[in-house]
Order: structure tokens, then sequence, then C-alpha cells
């Protein structure tokens, strides 16, 4: 299972990396450049399409969902000039901002639009994710055994970070971090910090459940676990049983006997409801206090966030995160939760131009995985991006998202051609 047409080669290349690549502190400098390079590829294949030889042609013309994207993220960016525009910011901030866009909210659309236009099957990223799981694993006996040995967290930072981006821990190199709150070790592995890798942890899973060699299918399964135990994230334990079989369970729905057993559950919640609403307060709270301190700092910085979205500017929102105070452990307000920050940065405005493509697609890929196997990979990616909005800001994760999103325009192109039938080339 290996790369085939040049589109393949460089994501291949550039994922198979990930590892070497997170050890220079490059990662978050791949990640832009690469969302570019397939874009002005998927471009240049649209525009000479038949004059291409065959590995380089297009799959097709970009599908009515991508353009939703495409659309989305170019209002995100003039609500973000009319933020700047509002509050004064100023040209030399705008025109950073408007770098950090193209770094960050960009990437959904860029690598949406190549995975549905760029000849890339589905199957080579699998396989190449099962290649920086087999890294995961080889690498995982010295993490885990760093800080008990006298190793130090952090290796180096990388003279990268002069190129810009959102702090000097998306070009540090790790071994392990110590949780502030209870002064044990978590493990971030390739990732800026642990939640986030937990969640990168869902993700392998779900990558490794759609491979057909069981060798790679259980190396991958094994490294996606290894990274939700290890940065020791409750997200991660809720994306690995929702993500997984959530996209499994939905393509019950088509069969008689399933609505039957809805029916019977129902029947059964009636009589037994409030004893399940009471467990499941008790479990939530549980949730909570697991990491009291962490809970805390998110739940005021969304109050603030909203709150003041609403006051100060509704529509087009601050245009930037603002520095926090010592309540909410000097966290800027705007992070840790997408939906929170994209109301306080770009407002309502920015809002919609990221809810509407991003329903549009979770609805598509749920009806499509209600039908079909090849939906179950889509819908999950979608469950997990939905889990980790409500606990970070995707557009500063692009950059490691990029196999995720690459794979939601793949399936919009699979789709578009199961129904027009493949283009004659």
């Amino acid at each position: 299972m290996g790369p085939e047409t040049l589109a393949e080669r460089i994501v291949w290349r550039a994922l198979i990396w990930t590892w070497p690549f997170y050890a220079l502190g490059a990662l978050y400098v791949v990640g832009p450049v690469l969302a570019w390079i397939l874009a002005g590829l998927a471009a240049f294949a649209l525009y000479f399409d038949d004059a291409l030889r065959t590995e380089l042609r297009p799959t097709g013309p970009i599908p009515a969902l991508v353009w939703l994207w495409i659309l989305g993220m170019a209002v995100m960016l003039f609500a973000l000039w009319v933020g700047h525009l509002d509050w004064g910011l100023g040209v030399k901030k705008t025109i950073k901002s408007s770098i950090g866009w193209a770094k960050g909210w960009a990437l959904l659309a860029l690598f949406i639009l190549a995975g549905s236009v760029l000849p890339i099957r589905r199957e080579v990223l699998i396989r190449a994710q099962g290649y920086v799981a087999l890294c995961t694993l080889i690498l995982a006996p010295l993490l885990l055994a760093a800080p008990y040995i006298g190793l130090p967290e952090r290796i180096f930072t990388s003279p990268l970070k002069a190129v810009g981006g959102p702090g000097p821990e998306y070009f540090t190199l790790y071994l392990f971090t110590f949780d502030p709150a209870s002064w044990t070790p978590r493990w971030q592995f390739y990732a800026p910090w642990s939640p986030f890798a937990a969640l990168l942890g869902v993700l392998t899973v779900l990558f490794a459940l759609e491979e057909r060699h069981r060798g790679w299918l259980a190396v991958g399964v094994a490294a996606g676990v290894l990274m939700i135990l290890a940065s020791k994230s409750r997200m991660g334990l809720v994306g690995l049983v929702a993500c997984t079989l959530g996209p499994r369970l939905i393509a019950l729905i088509v069969h008689s006997w399933a609505w039957a057993a809805v029916s019977a559950l129902a029947s059964a919640f009636a009589i037994w409801g409030n004893m399940v609403i009471h467990a499941a307060q008790a479990g939530v709270e549980g949730f909570k206090s697991a990491r009291a301190d962490s809970t805390r700092v998110r739940e005021t910085l969304q109050r603030i966030a909203y709150e003041r979205w609403q006051n100060d500017a509704f529509w087009f929102g601050h245009g930037t995160v603002r520095p926090g105070a010592h309540l909410v452990e000097y966290m800027p307000i705007g992070s840790h939760h997408t939906w929170y920050g994209l109301l306080f940065v770009k407002g309502l405005v920015g809002f919609f131009a990221f809810l509407v493509p991003f329903v549009a697609t979770l609805v598509f890929t749920m009806f499509d995985a209600a039908r079909h196997p090849r939906g179950r990979l889509p819908m999950g990616i979608c469950m997990t991006l939905l889990l980790l909005s409500f606990g970070e800001n995707i557009e500063i994760e692009a950059y490691l998202l990029w196999p995720a999103l690459l794979i939601l325009g793949i399936h919009i192109r699979e789709v578009e051609l199961a129904k027009t039938g493949p283009s004659v080339r």
C-alpha cells in the first residue's frame, strides 16, 4: 500500500515523517506549507485538467459542500478584518492576524479541497497513519520511562519559532510534562499539550479500524489507546467510546429491529428514567471533579468570553484573543473553546462561518454512514472534531488534523463519484 500519484507521494512523506518533524520542532511549519502546496496543486490541476498526464488530473470538479467550506473560511477572514477595524488594532496586527488565519482557519478549507479534487486514496492515508502509530509504540518506552529515570521534560525549542505561532510549545520537543494540579507526569507525544494528544489518539484508533491488515490494525489501536491513557485526558476517554461506536451504531437505524429495540428502551426509560438521569448527573459531576481546577478555569473563560461578546462586539467580535486575569490563570479570553472563542474573537458572523459548513459536513457523513461503510471514518472524524471543539481551539490545531481533513474531502469526492460515476479521463 504505497503512493502512486504525485499528491499521494507528498502526503505520504509528510505523514510518515511526523515524528522526525516533531523532533526538529517543525510540525507547525509543515502543516500550513503542506496545505497551501496541495491547494496550489489542486488549482493547477483544475485549471489545466486534460492537458496534464493522468496522475496529475483532478478527479472531478469542486463539490458544492467543499465550496461551502471555502466560502465559510473566506467569511472568517472578512470577520477578522472588520473586527480589527472596529477595535482600531492597526495595520501591523491585522496583517499578523491574517497570516494567522492562513495558518489556521484557512487550512480547514484547503485540506478538504485538496482531498476532494486530487487523486489521493484514503487507503494511503490510513497506512501512513499506521507508520506514525508504529513510531509512537517504538518511542513509548523511552517517553514513559523519562520522568522516572531523571530525563528532563523539555529537550529544546526549535529556532523555527521565529516564523511565529500561538506559543513556544508548538516548536518545543517534550518527553513529558508535569500536571500542575497533581504534579504527576502526563505525556503529549507529538502534540503541543496532553488533551490534544488524547484526541489525536482517538483519530489514530479511527484510522486503524479502517485498516485491512490485522497487524497494522493492532498497531494503530494500541498506539491510539496508549496516547489516550498516557495523556490522562477525560475528553479522550469519552472520544474513544463515542467516536468509535457512534458511526457503527448509526447504521442500525436502517433496520426495523433496531427501531423495535429503541421503542423497548423508551418504554423502560419511562419507568426507570429518574434513576438514569440521577446516575448521569452524578457521572457528569464526577467527570468534572476529576480535574476540578481545569474545569473551573475553562468554565470561567467561557463565561467571560460569552458576556464580553454580548456586551462589546456582537457581530464581528474583538478581532483577537485578549489577556486573561489571575482568575483564569492568565489564560487568554477566547481560548480553550472553539465556539465561545469564535463568538469572542469573530462574533456571530465568524461563529456561523464555521458552524454552517461543519454541521453540513456532519449531517452529510451521518447519512452516508447509515447507508455505507465508507461513511464510518468521516463520521468518526466529525464527531472527534466536535468533541475537540468544546475543549480546544480547532483552528490552531489544524496543522496536526490535516490527515483527518483530507479524509473528509476524499469522502465527499467518493460520494459524488458514486452518484455520477467516475469521469472518463
